[in-house]
């Protein structure tokens, strides 16, 4: 788990629905009612919530150079039935897009990932390398190319296996 700062903008969302799962415990905040409060979730949408984690989780690890550890189904077709429309501001002209309908989560994370394609931040967001976290975090290394969720935890282990490797 990274001691990082949260990702910019929209992206924090995106960074905090993947880091509902802690895969070296277990713990799913959405088995919790103030997890699945936290993202505006009923019992009912648990399946879609984690199936989209799980796509998203994917789409970070690939940002990292890394295949996904499992087949899971594209991000791009979950985001599919999240139409977004353009918003422009009258009186300054600017423009973004928001989701057509702002309740669903697909649709705030599709909102989300637009907004970081335009912003250039996309590919920063990434998931940790070591196969016990993947924990999502956003790389803010000059060359974007951070490995690792926490330097002082999943790097020091990575490196340290190394090591002992070489003996």
């Amino acid at each position: 788990m990274s001691e990082r700062s949260p990702a910019p903008g929209a992206l924090a969302l995106v960074e905090s629905l993947v880091n509902t799962l802690d895969i070296e415990s277990g713990a799913d905040s959405f088995d919790t009612a103030d997890g699945r409060a936290r993202f505006g979730l009923t019992e009912g949408d648990l399946p879609a919530a984690r199936e989209l984690r799980e796509s998203l989780r994917a789409v970070l690890l690939a940002h990292a150079g890394h295949p996904p550890h499992r087949e899971v189904t594209p991000l791009g077709q979950l985001l599919a039935g999240a139409p977004l429309v353009v918003a422009v501001d009258e009186q300054d002209g600017s423009a973004l897009l928001t989701p057509a309908d702002r309740g669903p989560l697909p649709s705030r994370v599709a909102a989300a990932v637009a907004e970081a394609l335009v912003a250039g931040t996309w590919t920063r967001l990434k998931a940790c390398e070591s196969v016990t976290c993947h924990w999502a975090y956003y790389d803010r290394s000059p060359a974007g190319r951070g490995r690792w969720c926490s330097m002082q935890v999943c790097g020091a282990r990575a490196k340290m296996r190394r090591y002992r490797a070489k003996d």
